[in-house]
């Protein structure tokens, strides 16, 4: 007699098929299209589905989706992968489309990956959408204004799909532990803490997190009658040190406050190092870059514009390929910030006029700054005696932009570093000529 286990039953299915929503209550996430009230619940359970397109990261949910829809339209569902399916295919589904309209019958077809269909294969669809034979369902994770024909595009509705909170997905894992078609015949001991990290590790992908929720399950030890999830068999699951590394805890700030501090200090190998720290640990690339694009403005300046350029490239790049492959533009980002002259310039003239403007939020814009577009206006002498620098010969005026309140008010006093030396050059030449050139007249 054959010996059987536990989980038997579930072997020839993930954890993550067996558990794909049903229904829109089901559905994690995406409360900006699915929450009550919104465009697309509404679309979907009134039966009025367009073309349209999913467009998000994996594991969020868009093939989930288009099976929904499939469950409550009233419409033939046609599933396409862009991978295995041709021209030939495309045409024969088309047809019987085709024929099933003139019956009063619709046809939706689910396209997978659709930005990986050429061009001519895309073509294929176009006649019978705009036709109304199909409503056609893409779903992508690339761009769709770079990967789908414009005409195709213009067709369809771009719904974007966001990566799922660590709320949605701890949710998510929780409800796998008490479903029937999950573990529910199971009792399984998995502390919160320890959902709240495997949340963390898929990084707003379902798939991952329910993979690796089964993973540690099917491995995790029977102690008492019970399976026992530990902190060690999760790390022996996903062969990383990153669930000890909460995104919401002290640590998560530590470490960032660490890169930070390590740029400003113009200290590469350590700024490397804490780099390594977080990605290595699952945090968002795109949260890092982020912090980078803030860091070549607060900290570097005027003092070399370039860093803000090598910022955004390297956050660009984070977004087109994420994890692992982006590891190097941020390490070069970071390197190129610690290298860096610093300026922390712009960062005090905001600070100083953001003061101001908090304290006199009712001072009075000037009158020769005002624009005229109508008779009235210029009736109360809105633009009058506005001087147009472009017309100067100096390409300078003597014409005051401060409120009266804060004339003379300085806020940027850029610093002799980098190329920061030549804007400070610079402003004190606009400044000596304003003050050679002013009304002695004024206040």
């Amino acid at each position: 007699m054959e010996q059987t286990t536990l989980f038997d039953t579930s072997a020839a299915e993930p954890l993550a098929s067996r558990l794909r929503p049903r229904t829109l209550d089901e559905f994690a996430g995406q409360q900006h299209l699915l929450g009550p009230g919104r465009v697309l619940r509404r679309l979907i359970e009134s039966d009025q589905i367009s073309s349209m397109i999913f467009w998000g990261p994996p594991g969020v949910g868009k093939t989930t989706l288009a099976r929904i829809i499939a469950g409550r339209t009233k419409a033939a569902f046609v599933d396409f992968s862009a991978v295995t399916s041709g021209i030939r295919e495309i045409r024969a589904v088309m047809e019987k489309a085709e024929r099933a309209r003139a019956f009063g019958e619709r046809t939706i077809v689910f396209v997978d990956e659709i930005h990986r269909f050429n061009k001519a294969q895309q073509d294929a669809f176009l006649p019978f959408v705009e036709k109304g034979s199909i409503v056609l369902i893409g779903a992508t994770t690339e761009n769709p204004s770079f990967e789908v024909n414009g005409a195709l595009l213009s067709r369809c509705k771009v719904f974007v799909l966001q990566a799922l909170s660590e709320g949605d997905l701890t949710g998510l894992l929780s409800r796998a532990l008490t479903d029937p078609r999950g573990f529910g015949s199971l009792k399984v001991d998995c502390p919160p803490e320890l959902l709240r990290a495997i949340a963390v590790f898929a990084n707003g992908d379902a798939r991952s997190a329910l993979s690796t929720l089964e993973m540690a399950v099917l491995n995790a030890p029977e102690e008492g009658g019970a399976v026992r999830v530990t902190r060690e068999t999760l790390e022996q699951c996903t062969s990383k040190k990153s669930l000890l590394y909460d995104r919401q805890g002290e640590e998560h700030y530590n470490i960032i406050s660490a890169l930070h501090k390590s740029m400003r200090n113009s200290d590469p190998d350590a700024a490397v190092y804490w780099l390594a720290r977080m990605l290595e640990a699952g945090e968002d690339p795109l949260y890092v870059a982020r912090r980078v694009i803030r860091f070549a403005s607060e900290d570097v300046g005027l003092a070399d514009p370039r860093a803000l350029e090598i910022a955004v490239a390297a956050y660009q790049a984070c977004h087109f390929l994420g994890m692992p492959e982006c590891t190097v533009h941020l390490t070069q980002a970071v390197v190129y910030m610690a290298l860096a002259p610093k300026s922390n310039a712009l960062y005090t003239a905001y600070e100083q006029a953001k003061s101001d403007a908090q304290s006199r939020m009712a001072e009075p814009v000037p009158l020769v700054i005002r624009n005229a577009p109508t008779r009235l206006m210029a009736g109360l002498h809105y633009g009058e005696g506005y001087q147009y620098a472009h017309d100067a010969q100096d390409k300078l005026t003597n014409m005051q932009c401060l409120p009266d309140s804060l004339r003379g008010r300085v806020y940027y006093e850029p610093t002799t570093q980098g190329l920061e030396a030549k804007f400070k050059a610079r402003l004190e030449e606009i400044r000596a000529w304003k003050a050679a050139h002013s009304d002695p007249q004024s206040p």
